[in-house]
């Protein structure tokens, strides 16, 4: 199973009010193990970074100037995710962006179907939690030393570590019956789940069968079991 953790980072938090991406990151993992196949592009947004954007991610003007279009990568990247599940944390967000990007060069959106957001899952494994990736990284010990701002390729890599102990217990306690904002949500995401775990066939064969039954009366002459 090839999954891809990604994160974005922008200018600001509206893309129809002309926010754009400026940071793809993107981390594969193939069953549960990262591959090392890692994709990351700096974008230029041809428009001013705003001071408040600046100070969550530090990524500057000047330093996007000689940075390609998103136009010009999204070839590349299409042609990197094509076929994965995609997690992200706050899902929407980064969905919405990507989305309105490639609406604007005319390709077509991402499917949501696609798509696993690990924030839902995290709120329904820990309800009245706080739940962000820094509050998951430090719940789970997964080290933050390396983030003093937010960064695309970086959130993906300490996404990647929080996914996979989410999916420790994914199995236990994801009740599909759950009500609240995020109930759709979470019903997609668990369904993307369902096909990144295996599933389990427990059944005995007919010899195990066969042979604890042997078992049980050779050695109990009392059978309460009635076999």
């Amino acid at each position: 199973m090839r999954e891809i953790c990604f994160d974005t980072e922008t200018t600001g938090l509206n893309p129809s009010g002309g926010d754009k991406v400026v940071e793809i990151g993107c981390v594969e993992m193939i069953n549960g193990v990262r591959t090392g196949n890692n994709f990351h592009e700096y974008i230029n947004p041809r428009r001013p970074m705003p001071e408040e954007a600046f100070r969550v991610h530090g990524i500057s003007e000047e330093f996007l100037k000689d940075k390609p279009i998103f136009a010009h990568i999204a070839d590349k990247f299409l042609e990197y995710i094509d076929g994965a599940k995609l997690i992200a944390h706050n899902a929407k967000f980064d969905m919405k962006f990507l989305n309105f990007e490639l609406q604007l060069i005319n390709r077509d959106p991402i499917s949501f179907d696609n798509v696993i957001d690990s924030l839902v899952i995290a709120r329904n494994k820990f309800p009245g939690a706080r739940n962000t990736l820094d509050a998951l990284c430090k719940r789970f010990e997964v080290d933050l030393t390396k983030r003093d701002k937010h960064g695309a390729l970086l959130d993906s890599e300490l996404l990647a570590d929080v996914y996979l102990e989410l999916m420790g217990g994914a199995q236990k306690g994801l009740a599909l019956d759950k009500e609240g904002d995020d109930d759709e949500e979470l019903k997609k995401s668990l369904q993307n789940l369902k096909e990144v775990i295996p599933s389990r066939n427990y059944k005995l064969s007919s010899d195990t069968s066969d042979a604890h039954k042997k078992f049980i009366t050779e050695n109990f002459k009392e059978n309460k079991w009635g076999y």
